[in-house]
């Protein structure tokens, strides 16, 4: 199979960005305002956050509804394409919480001194 043509290739796409995953679990229960997004990625720049919107908007993920004239009326939330990756993720995130007890199970534990 060429790399190509891999579809999971296509969704690693989608999500690759570091933030996207996390923003998308973030708005998987509410629409969110700008501000309040940021408050869920508190190690985001404001300038990374909003790239990574624009392309989850521009891949139909995410849907940017201004509320008023002032920006901070902006707010996010998924759209119903884009509520069909959170089953997704809610996989993904049941798997690491799997592979993180797994491989806190095997470290070795540090001997004590006395």
């Amino acid at each position: 199979m060429k790399l190509s043509e891999c579809q999971v290739r296509v969704t690693v796409d989608v999500i690759r960005a570091k933030w996207k995953p996390i923003i998308v679990n973030a708005l998987k229960a509410k629409p969110l305002r700008f501000g309040q997004l940021l408050r869920e990625l508190p190690e985001a720049t404001r300038k990374v956050a909003t790239e990574e919107l624009r392309e989850l908007e521009a891949d139909g993920i995410v849907s940017r509804q201004a509320s008023g004239k002032r920006w901070d009326g902006v707010e996010y939330s998924l759209t119903p394409y884009g509520k069909t990756l959170v089953p997704v993720l809610v996989l993904m995130a049941e798997w690491g919480a799997k592979h993180r007890m797994r491989k806190s199970a095997s470290r070795p534990r540090p001997t004590r001194l006395r």
